[in-house]
């Protein structure tokens, strides 16, 4: 129809380490079967990927993991799920080109594992929020704890949830997409 117009699409990155989570947002919020590009462990991974903190993990990501979120007529969210392990880092550029920022997903048992996507989104200036996902024993480390383990900038959103829960990742995508707006206003 005349007048109409077309959705606004904005592209978001999920980042992290090995075995955070990011392939369970994807599959938490996307109202398309998501392309995932998960394959089997094989003896070539033991030694590389620590799986001690995620025992059971039987796959990885090796490429990306893609989803679609239709927020109303006039907003599409599409996520880009990156490969956790650092000799997948290559994919990351290309991943998060033309994004809007990311989402870094954070294992407090293994915090060390978000630092390379902390730096990534730093580095590139884009804006992201750190989205601590709720394994066992991260419910009693303050926001505060995290945010000076990580060195964060005071602006940067530190956020709970559930990557299991669709309103929990939902609710993370709306804080990331905010703190993107409040960033482009603040620079313009």
């Amino acid at each position: 129809m005349p007048g109409e117009r077309s959705p606004i699409p904005l592209k978001i990155v999920v980042a992290g380490g090995f075995g955070v989570g990011k392939t369970t947002l994807v599959r938490a919020l996307s109202e398309i079967p998501p392309l995932l590009t998960e394959e089997t462990m094989t003896n070539a991974s033991v030694g590389v990927d620590d799986t001690r903190a995620v025992p059971d993990k039987r796959t990885t990501t090796v490429a990306m993991d893609f989803g679609r979120i239709t927020v109303d007529d006039a907003l599409i969210l599409y996520l880009f799920g990156t490969p956790g392990q650092d000799r997948f880092w290559f994919m990351w550029d290309e991943l998060a080109r033309g994004s809007v920022g990311g989402v870094v997903l954070v294992d407090l048992r293994r915090i060390d594992d978000c630092f390379p996507a902390v730096d990534y989104f730093e580095n590139r200036r884009m804006p992201f929020v750190v989205a601590v996902n709720g394994f066992p024993g991260a419910d009693g480390v303050a926001r505060e704890t995290v945010r000076d383990a990580l060195a964060l900038s005071p602006d940067t959103p530190v956020i709970r949830m559930d990557a299991r829960s669709m309103d929990s990742c939902l609710a993370t995508l709306v804080a990331l997409v905010e703190h993107a707006m409040e960033r482009s206003a603040v620079m313009n």
